[in-house]
């Protein structure tokens, strides 16, 4: 089986888990937890950093920090996977869908004005499968608006804009440790913000309400429940894996940006298929590949097509306004066509040229036989 994707693990990994083991600390919050807010801290340019259990989890932590309430509107990218829009409805408000550009996945600027109401109050900015958003559009747009910027960065640890990474632009950023992430720790993120306000609020929230035992375990400091918190907190175990992970970062990107070359110089020549682009003012770390194929490919049939020869392959994300969680009333045309068109192919650490030519090989077979009609 070639797998769409495989975290990379060494005894690195092993390492830090079993001095995390030997520490006695594994709870959320404690002394790993720490580290792993100053690592990315100094990565990210940012003042604060709170880690917690998933990217979701953050998302609606950041939108309880700077008060959505269930009146309010919150904008979204639509090509996005629905925890983004759910974040919102956990807050009781409602996400507000803005269609994307169909060459770089991301939220369309010229089309954000118009999603605009006296009920709107921020907007979610998804950096699609590792490629920034036009961040300095959006930042124009949302201080004429006196909106707050969120950036969904699950997909982009590492992804740089005109040269400033992720993580520093909006009032508050989230990042993914998720499995399919490029630094995991197969469950959990980390919000940033230069906002000690937002901090505080958000490190109490992940911890009920409250400090975490870890900074209360020198005194007698019986805590006072003063607000309705949530159990999000990111326990030491998974941050001393993903510390390890990010520490060997630059090794692993730097083989996952080859492979993408290696990609696009073999499906070049592919008149079904759109490569996806790495635009001029940004640094790619292509969390996903996701081509696109031409309408007259059944992308479904393809992908069950590809597991029969032992290739796992995926569609890109959702297109949220359709899901019927959201009761939308968006029209997000550029968004549908990717959700129906777009298709993930394996991309991780381990994987070897061969298996990439064996990939476009048996994809180029199979997108023939389609047009064939057999």
């Amino acid at each position: 089986m070639i797998y769409l994707t495989k975290p990379y693990f060494d005894k690195d990994e092993i390492n830090a888990v079993k001095e995390t083991f030997d520490s006695g600390w594994v709870a959320g919050q404690g002394p790993k937890g720490k580290e792993l807010s100053e690592y990315i801290k100094n990565i990210t340019n940012t003042k604060f950093a709170i880690p917690v259990n998933n990217c979701t989890a953050g998302l609606h932590l950041s939108l309880l920090a700077i008060g959505i309430k269930p009146s309010d509107e919150v904008l979204v990218s639509d090509y996005t996977f629905p925890a983004t829009g759910h974040s919102v409805m956990f807050c009781g408000a409602k996400p507000r869908f803005v269609d994307v550009n169909l060459k770089t996945y991301n939220i369309e600027p010229n089309l954000i004005e118009e999603k605009i109401n006296n009920k709107t109050k921020a907007i979610i900015v998804v950096h699609q499968f590792g490629q920034m958003a036009d961040m300095d559009k959006i930042l124009k747009i949302s201080e004429k608006n006196n909106l707050r910027v969120i950036e969904d960065a699950a997909c982009a640890m590492g992804a740089t804009y005109k040269g400033k990474p992720a993580g520093s632009f909006g009032d508050i950023t989230v990042f993914s440790f998720h499995a399919r992430k490029n630094a995991t720790s197969g469950e959990g993120g980390i919000v940033v913000t230069n906002s000690e306000e937002y901090a505080t609020i958000i490190k109490s929230l992940s911890c009920f309400g409250i400090e975490s035992a870890f900074t209360r375990q020198n005194t007698l400091n019986i805590p006072s429940f003063k607000r309705l918190g949530y159990n999000y907190k990111l326990s030491d175990i998974n941050a001393a894996i993903v510390l390890q992970q990010l520490k060997k970062y630059p090794k692993l990107l730097q083989k996952r940006r080859s492979l993408v070359n290696l990609y696009n110089k073999l499906l070049g020549n592919n008149e079904f298929i759109t490569l996806p682009i790495e635009h001029k003012n940004n640094y790619h770390v292509y969390q996903t590949y996701a081509i696109l194929l031409d309408k007259k490919i059944d992308r479904n049939k393809l992908v069950l097509s590809l597991r029969a020869e032992g290739i796992q392959t995926q569609i890109g994300t959702y297109a949220s306004y359709i899901q019927p969680v959201y009761k939308s009333d968006d029209k997000c045309a550029s968004s549908l066509f990717l959700f129906d068109h777009s298709l993930a192919l394996p991309l991780y650490y381990q994987l070897r040229k061969k298996e990439v030519e064996f990939v476009v090989e048996k994809l180029n077979c199979h997108i023939k036989k389609q047009m064939r009609g057999s």
